[in-house]
Order: C-alpha cells, then sequence, then structure tokens
C-alpha cells in the first residue's frame, strides 16, 4: 500500500509551521466543545459546492448523514429500544438544511432500525425533486438478503420508501466486511449477479451514480479499483472514512482498518470522487479532553472542536461532500457556518492537527463510533453504551490502573459509579455469552466479544479491589 506523505497532503493546503503536543489528561467538557461562539443565523446562499466531474451535479460540501435521526421524546435507543423515528423534527431539519444550501442526503434501509429511508423520504418528498439528490445502499448484509430476488427487492423499496423514481446515487454498502472479505463480497454482489442487475438500472436511469462504501479489508478496496482501472465497472464516486485521526491511524487503532491517507490517495489518482464518512468519528472528535479544548480554542477562539475535524474533512480537492449525522438543529447550523464557505485548513492547522492525533492515538480507547450496527444485541447487551463509558473514563483521566497511585481510589469509585449510571447492570459486559453475532457487524472490526471481556474483567478486578478497601476501612484495630 502507497500513503501519501505528510508533504503530499499538504500540498492540498496552504503554508505554516508546526505546533507542539500536550499529554491528554482531564475531563471532558462536551458543551464548550461542541458549540460555536457564532451566534447569527447561518447565511442561506454562502454554501460551498463541489462539482461531479462525472454527472456535472453541484453537490454540497456539507451533506446530511441520515443514520443518526432524533427519536420521539428525545431518547436514544439505549433508553428505548422500540422508539420510533421523529418524523416532525427530521421534516424541520431537512427543511432548514435544504433552505440553507445542503442538497446531500445518505441514508440506507439498514438505518434508525430500518425507518430512515421512511422519514427522508416524507421529509423530501415536500420538496422539489432538483432541489436534492438522495444516496442509499443495497445493503444486503444478512444472508436472507442476498439473493437476487431479496436484493431487487431492497432496491425497488428503496425507491418507493424515498418516493423517487431515481436514486442519484447508489452505493454498494459497506464492502470489506465479514469474516472472509472476498467470499461475503461475492454472496452479496456476484454470485447472485446484484452487481450487473445495478449497472443495467443504471443505464436505464434509475441510478445515476453507481459507487460504494468501504470498511474493512483493503484487498477488497483494492480488487474493485482494479476493475475501475480495466474498465470491467466504472465507479463514479466511492464513500471513505477520513478524519485526521484515521488520516495516518487507522489501521494502527485497528488493524483491519486502512488509513485514509492510501484510501484517498487510490480515489484521488483515478479521479474518483470521495464523499467522506465519520468526519467526526462518531462524535469522538468532538468530544476531546480538555487540553485539546484549550489548544484549538487558543488557535481559533471562535471556532468549536467540531468545526476543525469538518474543515479537515471538506479540504482535500476530490472531497465531494462530507456527511453528518445532524440530529440536532445547533449542529446542523454550526455545520452550515463551517461550510458556508469552507475555510481551508492551512499547512500550519494540519500540522497542528497531525500533533493532536498522536495524542489522541496515544490514549487507545476502543475505536467505537456509536454506529449502532452491532445492535440490537440478541442478549440485550448495551455495547456502545459500555464503549462510551470506558472511553469517556480514559479522556477524563479516571481510568484507575495503578492502585499504589494517590488518585486510585476517586478513579475507581467514578468509574464504577459511572458505569453504573450509564449502563443498566443487566444490559452490562457481565452478560455477554460471546455469542459473537455482533462482530461482523461492526464497521471498525472491531472484536467486540474481546473487547468485552476486558472491560468485564477490568470492572470485576475494581469491584475486588474495593471489597478489600472496604474490610481495610472497616476492619477494627487489635488491642
Amino acid at each position: 500500500m502507497k500513503k501519501i506523505n505528510r508533504r503530499q497532503f499538504l500540498g492540498l493546503f496552504g503554508g505554516g509551521t508546526v505546533a507542539s503536543s500536550a499529554l491528554l489528561t482531564a475531563a471532558c467538557n462536551n458543551k464548550a466543545q461542541q458549540t460555536t461562539a457564532k451566534l447569527q443565523e447561518p447565511p442561506t446562499d454562502k454554501m460551498e459546492y463541489r462539482v461531479n466531474p462525472n454527472t456535472g451535479d453541484k453537490v454540497s460540501l456539507l451533506g446530511f448523514g441520515m443514520m443518526r435521526l432524533p427519536l420521539e421524546g428525545g431518547v436514544s435507543y439505549s433508553e428505548n429500544p422500540e422508539a420510533k423515528v421523529d418524523q416532525e423534527m427530521t421534516n424541520k431539519l431537512v427543511d432548514y438544511a435544504i433552505a440553507h444550501g445542503v442538497n446531500y442526503f445518505d441514508t440506507s434501509p439498514a438505518y434508525c432500525r430500518g425507518e430512515s429511508e421512511i422519514a427522508t423520504g416524507n421529509a423530501l418528498h415536500r420538496h422539489p425533486r432538483d432541489k436534492y439528490y438522495v444516496a442509499t445502499k443495497m445493503s444486503n448484509f444478512s444472508p436472507e438478503t442476498q439473493s437476487r430476488a431479496a436484493s431487487i427487492e431492497m432496491f425497488e423499496n428503496s425507491l418507493k420508501y424515498l418516493q423517487v423514481d431515481y436514486i442519484d446515487y447508489l452505493l454498494l454498502h459497506g464492502i470489506g466486511g465479514g469474516e472472509d472479505a472476498e467470499e461475503t463480497f461475492n454472496n452479496r454482489f456476484m454470485n447472485n449477479g446484484i452487481l450487473d442487475w445495478l449497472v443495467e438500472q443504471k443505464k436505464t436511469g434509475r441510478i445515476r451514480n453507481l459507487g460504494f462504501s468501504y470498511h474493512g479489508d483493503v484487498e477488497i478496496f483494492d480488487m474493485l479499483l482494479q476493475w475501475h482501472d480495466e474498465g470491467k465497472y466504472h465507479w463514479d464516486f466511492a464513500q471513505i472514512e477520513l478524519n485526521y485521526l484515521d488520516w495516518d491511524y487507522a489501521d494502527e487503532i485497528n488493524q483491519r482498518n486502512t488509513d485514509a491517507s492510501y484510501l484517498y490517495a487510490e480515489l484521488e489518482k483515478r479521479g474518483i470522487p470521495a464523499v467522506i464518512m465519520e468526519p467526526l468519528l462518531g462524535g469522538r472528535l468532538s468530544n476531546v479532553p480538555d487540553p485539546v479544548v484549550e489548544k484549538m480554542k487558543r488557535k481559533r477562539p471562535e471556532d468549536s472542536v467540531a468545526s476543525w475535524g469538518f474543515r479537515y474533512a471538506g479540504t482535500p480537492k476530490g472531497v465531494l461532500t462530507a456527511l453528518s449525522g445532524m440530529k440536532f438543529m445547533e449542529h446542523l447550523q454550526e455545520n452550515i457556518w463551517t461550510y458556508s464557505p469552507l475555510e481551508p485548513i492551512t499547512d500550519e492547522e494540519n500540522a497542528f492537527l497531525m500533533d493532536i492525533a498522536k495524542d489522541i492515538y496515544d490514549l487507545k480507547t476502543i475505536p467505537c463510533n456509536e454506529c449502532n450496527y452491532c445492535m440490537p444485541c440478541p442478549y440485550g447487551i448495551d455495547i456502545p453504551a459500555i464503549f462510551s463509558h470506558y472511553n469517556k473514563c480514559i479522556k477524563e483521566g479516571n481510568l484507575p490502573k495503578d492502585n499504589q497511585s494517590p488518585e486510585y481510589r476517586k478513579q475507581r469509585r467514578a468509574f464504577l459509579i459511572g458505569y453504573d449510571r450509564s449502563v443498566p447492570k443487566l444490559r452490562q459486559a457481565s452478560h455477554c455469552i460471546q455469542c459473537g453475532q455482533c462482530s461482523p457487524a461492526c464497521p471498525q472490526r472491531i472484536d467486540i466479544p474481546k473487547q468485552m471481556r476486558m472491560v468485564d474483567d477490568f470492572t470485576e478486578e475494581l469491584k475486588r479491589d474495593g471489597k478489600a478497601i472496604i474490610k481495610e476501612i472497616e476492619m477494627p484495630e487489635e488491642e
């Protein structure tokens, strides 16, 4: 694999100097990180657009990801697994986005427990068809959806639910996944003839752009690009994970992922437009430790932490749009500001972000983006909430490791009490039976059962230490 080196990447940016890094400790301040000092209404006529060279589509640099839509009652799936999408709030968000220049909406049959396409269609159908581009996916992950008939039915349902006659951007969803990535790919798209069928649908105009989203085995990514080079299949676009942490550290955080530097370079040299997913790593890059917040605020006092991630993701010239899942109006407004218009990352700022990426990588958090692909667990385990609590304690400096440390008891208490508050006892890692049904669905290729066992062992060790401490405190001295 040949990656773009730092000097080559800086060619995409302006000029500047290197910033120094610091150890990441102390507590997070979510509110400070996720808000911006720009209090005025964002402009309606300043959105940055990129032109798709294949179709001439003028696409908003901010794309609306419809994977994390607001739920009725303002709850999460962790709080209520049966919660339904709040259609009224979704309509308001979509209306506001379109009014401010956003025109790319990305969904899937798999999102929001199967409700996303329906909610997206209901919201978009109220607007003229030429005001938006809709992207959806062939999400035939489960074996019962991989037959030719079932996959065709999935596509036809997408048209019906989205209330459209054609799909602007159709993706093969999550190529490279599965224990045997090549066999999985063949079962989903080749043995059933579905890829050739989708090519035929493009010829008839029912699909305007055909591409894929990538997670997992890079050999599958390379194979599809080889097909493109040979003229076997033409890819109009590709969706990849790109952010300042994954640029150099994706394959070090998880060996089954691939650095964005490689993925982007391969697309760029072929002129294939890149759609960017996870510019904030599912929120992890907007929820960083206080020292990072302080460094970013010193550099750009009026900008939020999140805006750094979006500016980074939108700067490379081969990026068509950067997706954001925005279920809160304030996040939508902030992201519109960031791209209305984009102020590209300079080379000085790029070096600054690379230092921050190194510091974040050194924290060794579990690379969970809380996408909920692994849910629902058949045994009721709240996988994302467990990982979120563990990662939060790392970022806050509350992960107790050394029982000789003066901070140990305080850290231990914060971890155990916070765990019980964040995750109901019956949904904690101790109840995981290691069935492994979750791991194949994870885009980050996390060995979820292994990590569940690690968190449970760690928690039980803390509890045992606690019993010893309590006995030591309560034991009367011998006379």
